[in-house]
């Protein structure tokens, strides 16, 4: 009796520790904007674009948004109970804090945005913390590890197209192709080397951070991927996935990466 006790003890662990595999679903958190909202009485207000958050619950996670004007101390103990990180995409990142120059062309700068994505791809980075940087976050994640941006890319790469699509087209217009390098992460999780991207962005990869691989370009040689080598899944893109996952497979690929990735991370509890 005791030897069938103890045998329906473990089957019943193993089977609880089956269902929670299955189950789990890990929590990615991305950080917010500030914005103005215009009413009778206008707020200010931290947010993100639905898509992202729908595309990580597509994915299979759960979407928390990270507010601005924490402290470090603050932050850490945000970061110590996520599963994985989304760095959006956004206004730009202050020139100040890469030693850059001011261009008219700037715009959206927040210091305490900077502050807190700048924070958050440092310790995902050296805690192997697995994050997708979109957009904006692929050059918040360049700058963390030491690398530059061009200012804006119209008025100073000679020959670059027109990365910065107008608000009058949808945001899963694919303005141009990619070419992914095979063998990469990000060629392997999205099981391509070409791609068509959408593009809403007007600054781009300078000077490569050390830690960052290059992986992906535009036909015009603006950095469109880049992935920090030796590490779960740390994967930057300049154009925006999240826009695109209900037009193409692949890009939900990108989200799903993540997920799975943050899933199978050591447990905090």
């Amino acid at each position: 009796m005791a030897f069938t006790l103890f045998f329906i003890q473990i089957s019943v662990e193993f089977n609880q520790d089956r269902y929670n595999m299955v189950t789990f679903r890990p929590l990615i958190g991305c950080t917010t904007y500030r914005k103005r909202v215009s009413q009778k009485r206008p707020i200010d207000i931290y947010g993100l674009m639905p898509s992202y958050t729908e595309a990580i619950t597509a994915a299979g996670g759960i979407p928390l948004l990270i507010p601005l004007g924490l402290s470090d101390e603050d932050l850490k103990s945000i970061f110590e109970r996520l599963d994985g990180i989304v760095l959006p995409g956004g206004g730009d990142v202050s020139p100040d804090v890469y030693n850059g120059r001011k261009n008219v062309k700037m715009d959206g700068i927040d210091r305490e945005r900077d502050q807190v994505e700048l924070f958050m791809a440092r310790a995902a980075v050296e805690e192997q913390k697995p994050f997708l940087a979109i957009c904006r976050g692929i050059q918040v994640l360049n700058v963390a590890l030491g690398g530059t941006l061009w200012e804006d890319v119209m008025s100073l790469v000679p020959g670059a197209m027109n990365h910065d699509s107008p608000d009058s087209v949808p945001r899963n217009h694919l303005a141009h192709t990619i070419s992914i390098d095979a063998g990469t992460s990000i060629a392997r999780i999205m099981g391509t080397t070409n791609s068509w991207v959408n593009s809403i962005h007007h600054q781009a990869i300078r000077d490569v951070a050390p830690d960052l691989e290059v992986t992906a370009l535009a036909p015009d040689g603006i950095i469109e991927a880049a992935e920090v080598t030796n590490h779960p899944f740390a994967i930057g893109v300049q154009w925006h996935p999240e826009n695109l996952i209900w037009d193409d497979p692949t890009m939900l690929k990108l989200f799903s990466g993540l997920v799975e990735t943050a899933a199978r991370q050591p447990s905090k509890v």
